[in-house]
């Protein structure tokens, strides 16, 4: 299963409609969550409001959405929890209706999915300020963004890092180079054949692996083979929670070639002007989340079999930002 749709899986506005339609947008809950205002959310400054908050349907989405509801919640807010959405055109869609308020959204599925850009911006700050200026026209208003980039990587295992002492992808082109047998890579079939996946990653590191040394296979096998050793390198995603629980050693995207996804809070700009006590309620939590927040919270959802709702509750409990 994916863990994040990185390209449309449907365009033209008749098809954003189909997704809109099947996504259950018109089901959600109240958040009934008994919490009250920690480092966040003193004075109920949104006392009143109602709002809407949504997510697409992977661990980490759910996470950060259960986040921004039970925030808004702690503040004052009547909040309808509509998290969940399948794909990201839905969730999308969405925010951009005003059928929901907020969620978080990546920088870079921003850029190139839905604004339509092939080339990333290998500056984060640059990557969300272009996102933020494109996405106003859009009535969509984007908060600052975290450290949290869930974006694609190599890793491998303990055994094999021992072995190479391989730090960056600059090392594995090196490694390719003098060893050519060493370099075996376990890869989703979409990263094998996209420009920003193994064939980008081959020309801006001057690789060229023989085809025998790639392995195509779903994701979450991926990550079990390289934990295994079965190949060297395992395509990941830099804040799943299986990177810590197998102790995989990430390579640093020393070029910085891989685009950037930041997560922001991405609000419809209607809502904001309404309720623009939003942003100073999500802003101190946003600051908190970075790659290794991601990958502890998302493992106790992945490999742990938590609840995402509980998972981010407890975080912010432990954090201060709310109270129970």
């Amino acid at each position: 299963m994916r863990y994040r749709v990185r390209v449309a899986t449907a365009t033209g506005s008749a098809l954003a409609l189909l997704a809109l339609a099947g996504c259950g947008l018109t089901s959600g809950s109240p958040l009934v969550d008994d919490v009250q205002p920690g480092s966040v959310g003193k004075g109920e400054p949104l006392d009143g409001a109602n709002i809407t908050v949504t997510s697409k349907e992977f661990t980490e989405q759910l996470i950060l959405g259960a986040m921004m509801g039970i925030a808004f919640k702690a503040a004052g807010a009547d909040v309808l929890d509509r998290t969940g959405i399948q794909g990201s055109i839905g969730a999308r869609e969405a925010i951009k209706s005003g059928d929901a308020d907020a969620m978080y959204e990546y920088t870079g599925t921003a850029w190139i999915t839905y604004l339509g850009n092939s080339d990333p911006i290998p500056d984060p700050q640059k990557q969300w300020e272009a996102v933020r200026d494109a996405d106003k026209k859009n009535g969509i208003t984007w908060l600052p963004q975290a450290a949290l980039n869930n974006t694609y990587a190599l890793a491998m295992n303990e055994a094999n890092f021992k072995k190479y002492g391989t730090r960056t992808l600059s090392d594995v082109a090196a490694l390719a180079k003098s060893n050519p047998g060493a370099v075996t890579l376990c890869v989703e079939s979409e990263f094998a054949n996209r420009a920003d996946g193994l064939p980008g990653m081959e020309k801006a590191y001057g690789m060229k692996l023989p085809a025998g040394n790639i392995t195509q296979m779903d994701s979450g096998i991926i990550y079990t083979q390289a934990a295994k050793g079965s190949c060297t390198f395992g395509e990941v995603y830099t804040t799943d929670g299986r990177i810590r629980a197998m102790n995989l050693h990430v390579m640093e995207d020393d070029k910085k070639f891989f685009p950037n996804y930041n997560a922001a809070p991405s609000i419809n700009t209607k809502a904001l002007d309404k309720y623009p006590e939003m942003a100073e309620v999500i802003e101190p939590i946003t600051k908190k989340l970075n790659n290794t927040v991601a990958q502890e919270l998302n493992a106790k959802v992945d490999v742990d079999g938590q609840d995402p709702h509980d998972v981010a509750k407890d975080w912010l409990v432990k954090e201060g930002f709310v109270k129970e």
